[in-house]
């Protein structure tokens, strides 16, 4: 049996709005993930290395850093302060509670042991005490700096010290004490996140 196109498009829309994913509607916090999935990976975990990985970013963070990218003065980014634009505030909390609970994969990339090593004790001495676990925890406004691809983590760095994102106070301190301390270690920092898996 051939259906016309008219009969088609209205089984198609009489679905999605069964389905509850209607574009009048809000769609669900998977269907709303997914459409991050082409950039972020599946569930958040991104394979691609000059893209974040968001999957267990803490709720608080990930609202924060959607919302800064939705205003003008907000987060430098040249697709992302687009993309944020199209989500309400409502389906941003969405999206945020489901990659609260989605676990990072972390994928074994290449890194300088040597220098991983020095990073670890610059981690320790200026960045643990908000970066906790190494890195690896997402408690409140903290990113996840452990497994995150190193040339993501290349360019961030770079933003924050060109000044196209702007870094908190007490970030901007530890910042400018470790690479008094060592003029490489922004580098080193960066082999010790990208060393962890």
């Amino acid at each position: 049996m051939k259906l016309n196109k008219k009969v088609l498009a209205l089984l198609v829309l009489g679905g999605l709005s069964v389905s509850g994913n209607s574009m009048a509607g809000t769609a669900s916090a998977e269907a709303l993930a997914n459409t991050c999935a082409g950039c972020h990976g599946i569930d958040g975990s991104s394979t691609g290395p000059a893209i974040p990985s968001i999957a267990e970013m803490s709720a608080e963070y990930f609202n924060e850093a959607m919302l800064d990218y939705q205003t003008k003065d907000g987060r430098y980014n040249t697709i992302m302060t687009r993309i944020a634009k199209g989500y309400s505030e409502e389906e941003i909390k969405l999206m945020a509670d489901y990659f609260a609970k989605k676990k990072m994969a972390r994928y074994v990339q290449k890194f300088d042991a040597e220098q991983a090593k020095a990073g670890k004790e610059l981690h320790d001495k200026y960045c643990e005490k908000c970066h906790e676990d190494g890195g690896r925890s997402a408690e409140d406004d903290a990113g996840i700096l452990a497994g995150q691809w190193t040339t993501y983590l290349h360019y961030t760095m770079d933003d924050y010290i060109e000044g196209r994102r702007e870094m908190t106070k007490k970030m901007k301190k530890k910042v400018k004490k470790a690479m008094k301390a060592d003029a490489d270690a922004m580098s080193k920092l960066i082999n010790y996140y990208g060393s962890q898996n």
